[in-house]
């Protein structure tokens, strides 16, 4: 099951860039990010009293909650950045940097989580760099 979300996850991401690109002509890039945003939060508190979830939000502990929104801001920055480069840049060009994530990804993962990097690992990520490189230039 998480193979097929993860691939709805992937198909999702290529539609918000395309989507994103013709939304965001002639709207400042912040105010874009915004407008997106609240579509995200209306769309993720609906799924959590859809799945009557709420109820669970006491028994958050504190160290969750502080990686939660340290994540949060992450995920504000990274979408304030994509968006004015999606602006300014080709998608075809944007999209392929961005998912550079995978790489950094995974080096985070090897340091901080203890996470095994393997030579399929390694050899994915130089192919990825690789391929990005290729499809910029």
């Amino acid at each position: 099951m998480w193979f097929v979300l993860a691939l709805l996850s992937a198909v999702f991401a290529a539609l918000t860039s395309i989507l994103a690109k013709v939304g965001i002509e002639g709207v400042n890039s912040n105010l874009a990010t915004a407008i997106r945003t609240v579509v995200v939060v209306v769309m993720a508190w609906g799924m959590v009293f859809l799945t009557n979830a709420q109820n669970g939000i006491g028994e958050i502990s504190k160290r969750s909650w502080l990686f939660l929104i340290l994540s949060g801001l992450a995920t504000g920055a990274s979408w304030l950045c994509y968006y004015k480069a999606l602006q300014l840049g080709d998608a075809s060009k944007v999209v392929p940097i961005d998912k550079l994530s995978v790489v950094i990804t995974l080096v985070l993962a090897f340091v901080f989580l203890h996470e095994q990097f393997t030579t399929k690992s390694l050899i994915g990520c130089i192919l990825i760099g690789i391929g990005t490189m290729v499809m910029v230039l």
